[in-house]
């Protein structure tokens, strides 16, 4: 996916305001020698931007525009370091709104919805981010926030809530407790839009048939306004990414250059209009791929795949790269077992040691379900794992993201 002349003008727009607020990023373009892009080609000489150069910055030194103009700011969790803060200017703040609605709009959702926001508020951009696109909407929000359940299916009855906003862990919970109190009657929603973090077709199918509505996956990510910069639409042929704000490439992880449509890679994005805090060819760490062709549904707006992954989810184990999806393939063949794993790799002595924990219920023999699944498991990546079935409901449930793969050689 070439950029074009339009955005490479934007693209300059912002080199032009990074350098000129003397700003981390600005620096950066200046010590590389670069002040202009004017071919596609130049525009990958641009030097790529991390998760590491951000957090450098920290608190303000991605700030690209006076702070007079800066309204708020958001951050990333800080849970593996140094927290990334991102300043938004009102125009930020709006191109996100006017992102987020059109979210909703290409999901089938109207001004008449009633959504349930229940991902957190505060400095991380999730809970903000799906009520500012409902106000732009015209919707009306119901601004749960995460947890208390009761209270969550409460307002879903009483104010027959019509789409559902939540991770997907926590859509499996809600969706395990409504059928547990046996409300499923009582409760009129219609679509969900899932974000945050990666999940499987298995799970997926849970969710849709359990609560029995449309499911829509939407991606963003804190550096890059959050949440809304990109949603499936009705076609279910992957996500549309509002390419008039962004400028999305997908690299060889390893060598850094694009790789064609149709092949995955890690995901890059460049802002094209962001004024708090322009990125260029930033590293998401996300895997995809763009989808070649036109969606049926007539949008022209670039498509990439559902999040395959990320390139940091690489396990190392016997020597063997090892992925999550590639052990959620294999489970996928299993119809005897849920949606919900967990993967936990230890040492003991002297070697390393997977585990797979997962559910099923009591009408399946444990032990003949762990061998099927451990030798379907070697044939795929090349040794054998332990395989512990439990019953349903035994593991984890969260009100956030779900850690499915727990490292314990580390801890």
């Amino acid at each position: 996916m070439k950029i074009t002349e339009v955005q490479l003008a934007q693209v300059n727009d912002r080199i032009k305001a990074l350098i000129a607020s003397n700003s981390f990023y600005g620096k950066k373009l200046e010590q590389a020698g670069i002040t202009e892009v004017k071919t596609a080609d130049d525009f990958l000489k641009l030097p790529f931007s991390e998760k590491a150069d951000l957090r450098e910055a920290y608190p303000l030194g991605l700030m690209a525009c006076p702070e007079e103009k800066i309204v708020r700011i958001h951050s990333s969790s800080g849970t593996t370091g140094t927290p990334v803060i991102i300043p938004y200017t009102q125009k930020d703040v709006d191109d996100w709104a006017t992102m987020f609605a059109r979210c909703y709009e290409t999901a089938g959702i109207t001004n008449k919805d009633r959504i349930q926001i229940t991902p957190g508020y505060g400095l991380w951009t999730a809970g903000i981010g799906f009520q500012l696109g409902c106000e732009k909407l015209g919707a009306m929000a119901v601004p749960m926030g995460p947890g208390n359940t009761e209270k969550q299916l409460q307002m879903m009855q009483d104010l027959e809530t019509t789409v559902i906003c939540s991770t997907s862990s926590y859509a499996l919970l809600l969706t395990e407790e409504i059928e547990k109190r046996g409300i499923k009657d009582k409760i009129r929603l219609k679509k969900g839009v899932i974000g945050s973090e990666r999940w499987s077709a298995k799970m997926r199918e849970r969710i849709a048939e359990g609560l029995g509505i449309e499911l829509y996956d939407i991606y963003g990510l804190t550096e890059i306004y959050g949440p809304g910069i990109g949603i499936n639409c009705e076609h279910n042929t992957g996500m549309h990414i509002w390419d008039d704000f962004l400028y999305l490439e997908i690299i060889d992880p390893n060598t850094g250059l694009p790789v064609p449509d149709g092949e995955t890679g890690e995901i890059v994005i460049t802002t094209l209009c962001k004024e708090g805090a322009p990125l260029i060819r930033y590293r998401t760490h996300d895997l995809s791929r763009i989808i070649p062709g036109e969606c049926p549904c007539g949008r022209h707006y670039p498509r990439i795949d559902v999040i395959a992954g990320r390139t940091d989810d690489m396990m190392k184990i016997k020597g063997v790269n090892v992925f999550p999806k590639q052990i959620e393939e294999v489970l996928a063949k299993f119809p005897e077992i849920s949606s919900e794993y967990q993967i936990r790799i230890s040492h003991l002595d002297g070697k390393d040691t997977m585990r797979i924990y997962v559910e099923t219920n009591g009408s399946v023999d444990f032990a003949d379900l762990a061998k099927r699944i451990a030798e379907e498991v070697k044939s795929r990546i090349g040794f054998t794992p332990i395989v512990k079935v439990v019953e349903i409901g035994v593991l984890p449930r969260s009100m956030k993201k779900t850690a499915r793969v727990i490292d314990e050689r580390f801890n």
